[in-house]
């Protein structure tokens, strides 16, 4: 009785464990942690240094025996023993201003839709660990979905596409389950290492991942813009070895991107084939929700609705649409016990 009673008072979580951002939603507050997954570790001691924008602000910075690393790869735990660190790092981010009495939470954390039943684990795994008392895994597009307020209990087909750093799924849901869906390696990191690729091949000109997304931000889009965007790409001169800075427009940067973002729209078609017509004309009627980060590309939306003909439109504040979700199925724990993929140890 007494840790249930404890219980009321702990602050449960919802996180987006995510390949670029880790996100964290509290009951009142809303997204009270939105950071990169990016961890420093002195390799000489196993010492962490520095956990999400402090040490992303060390990448390409650091001596032979700081190692400046990401532990998360296309969504999937590619360390457990950082992502576990990273994790109480955050946990003990949110507890920190909390009294020492407050029971470990409960956690609703989001996954790519085709983790094998080993990868799921090794994420309720490192969340427990990390300080968790109960972890609830669900896939990414239906806590996406519950975050924007998409009314997934319905007999409605609901199309949600989440591009986050790692990978893009894409998913149809109704009646709280999802009925077609494919997740593919393709999203924000991909568009930047596109970005480096063109730089290399069409300038001679050697660019870091962090300038790569800079541009991406400042300057990528889907489709032709009505105004001109230019920006300046900083990087290592292949050929004199130097550093050297060029300007570079929207246009350039839309082709570095675009045999990608076409590849995107052709799952999304691929995915619409295989669909169910009524749910089929369910879509038309409602249209596609963009979330995630890579949602905010300029026009992706208008490339989308371009070759598939169906509305298209992008969720407000797409980037936390998955950790608001987890968070909002703690409050409502029928939904929760519906849509939350089966344990493991359940399983057995």
């Amino acid at each position: 009785m007494f840790p249930s009673f404890l219980g009321r008072f702990s602050k449960d979580l919802g996180i987006d464990l995510g390949t670029a951002n880790t996100l964290v939603y509290t009951k009142g507050k809303g997204i009270v942690i939105q950071e990169p997954s990016v961890v420093a570790v002195n390799t000489r001691n196993g010492q962490i240094l520095a956990v999400g924008t402090e040490a992303r602000s060390m990448i390409g910075k650091t001596p032979p025996h700081i190692l400046v690393t990401r532990p998360l790869q296309r969504g999937i735990i590619a360390d457990f023993e950082v992502t576990e660190k990273m994790l109480r790092y955050f946990i003990e981010k949110v507890h920190r201003d909390t009294s020492s009495i407050i029971q470990r939470p409960r956690v609703v954390i989001g996954v790519p839709l085709d983790v094998t039943e080993v990868e799921r684990k090794a994420v309720a795994d490192a969340v427990m660990f990390a300080g968790a008392r109960e972890v609830f895994v669900v896939e990414e597009p239906v806590a996406a979905a519950v975050g924007i307020g998409l009314p997934i209990s319905d007999a409605f087909g609901n199309m949600v596409i989440d591009i986050g750093g790692g990978t893009t799924e894409i998913a149809v849901i109704s009646l709280n389950g999802v009925v077609t869906a494919k997740s593919i390696p393709i999203a924000g990191d991909e568009l930047n290492r596109n970005i480096i690729q063109y730089s290399r091949d069409v300038f001679n000109l050697l660019v870091g991942e962090r300038v790569a997304e800079e541009v991406k931000i400042a300057a990528g889009s889907a489709v032709p813009l009505s105004e001109r965007l230019e920006v300046s790409l900083r990087g290592r001169d292949l050929l004199s070895g130097l550093p050297r800075e060029i300007m570079v427009t929207d246009h350039q940067i839309r082709e570095a991107l675009s045999r990608s973002l076409k590849a995107i729209i052709e799952h999304v078609k691929s995915i619409l084939e295989i669909t169910p017509p009524e749910l089929v004309a369910d879509i038309y009627r409602r249209g596609i929700i963009l979330t995630g980060g890579g949602a905010m590309l300029r026009g992706l939306d208008q490339a989308i609705t371009q070759e598939t003909g169906l509305p298209v439109r992008v969720a407000d504040d797409p980037l936390t649409a998955v950790a608001r979700g987890a968070g909002m199925l703690l409050e409502n724990p029928g939904m929760l016990e519906i849509v939350a993929l089966p344990s493991a140890d359940k399983m057995r």
